[in-house]
């Protein structure tokens, strides 16, 4: 089993940054793929970006491309996302997730394990 833990989330202005966390536990093999996805209310659940934990290769939606970055510590099984530039339309609850057996993919059904998710709010 895994255990995804999210930390970061909070209240910025418009304009503003926040990092978010993932720390993954209970496994001692790294997963294939780690991304972040967001679900604002009465909405689905949105691919946001990923990283493939062995190749480092990232992938971003167009929505946050050139405004977030995720990125990986291996050695802490650690998943980040840096956000800039945040927008009243970035606010939602933001989601960690692991694909062991699968590779990166924009589906939330691609990933096995999930975080309880972090909630982001931008407003002024």
């Amino acid at each position: 089993q895994v255990q995804l833990v999210e930390s970061g989330g909070g209240l910025v202005q418009p304009g503003g940054s926040l990092t978010l966390s993932c720390a993954a536990s209970g496994r001692i093999f790294g997963p294939n793929v780690m991304a972040w996805f967001r679900q604002a209310p009465r909405k689905d659940r949105d691919f946001v970006a990923a990283i493939h934990w062995n190749t480092n290769t990232t992938y971003y939606a167009d929505s946050v491309k050139g405004r977030f970055i995720i990125s990986r510590d291996n050695a802490k099984n650690t998943v980040y996302l840096q956000m800039n530039s945040l927008k009243p339309e970035d606010t939602a609850v933001y989601y960690c997730a692991a694909a062991y057996y699968s590779g990166a993919s924009r589906r939330p059904g691609a990933y096995e394990y999930w975080g309880q998710g972090t909630q982001v709010t931008v407003s002024s």
